[in-house]
């Protein structure tokens, strides 16, 4: 039997779009600010959103004139995401993330 060939690592700007997809998919930018507001608040979810939200549409810009990130950028906006995300838990806003079956 032949061994699969490995599989090939993205480079960092498709990383980054990926990365960018999946936050965009995962946390609720289209909220209006009256669902975000409801109930307990251990941090702003609407500035939070508006800080993220810059943050991925300066990245798609900077992708769209051929900038390439590095790991230290894809590592930051990974961290980014994370923080609002535990946020935005935290406030009840999103459930938390279940494991991954893999």
């Amino acid at each position: 039997m032949a061994a699969a060939a490995p599989r090939r690592k993205p480079d960092t700007r498709t990383a980054m779009r990926r990365l960018i997809g999946q936050v965009r998919a995962a946390l609720p930018f289209e909220s209006p600010a009256a669902r975000l507001c409801d109930g307990a608040c251990n941090g702003c979810s609407v500035k939070l959103l508006e800080f993220l939200e810059a943050e991925l549409s300066d990245w798609e810009q900077r992708l769209g004139r051929g900038e390439r990130p590095d790991f230290g950028d894809l590592a930051r906006l990974a961290k980014t995401s994370r923080k609002v995300h535990r946020v935005l838990v935290r406030n009840g806003v999103v459930e938390p993330e279940l494991p991954h079956a893999e």
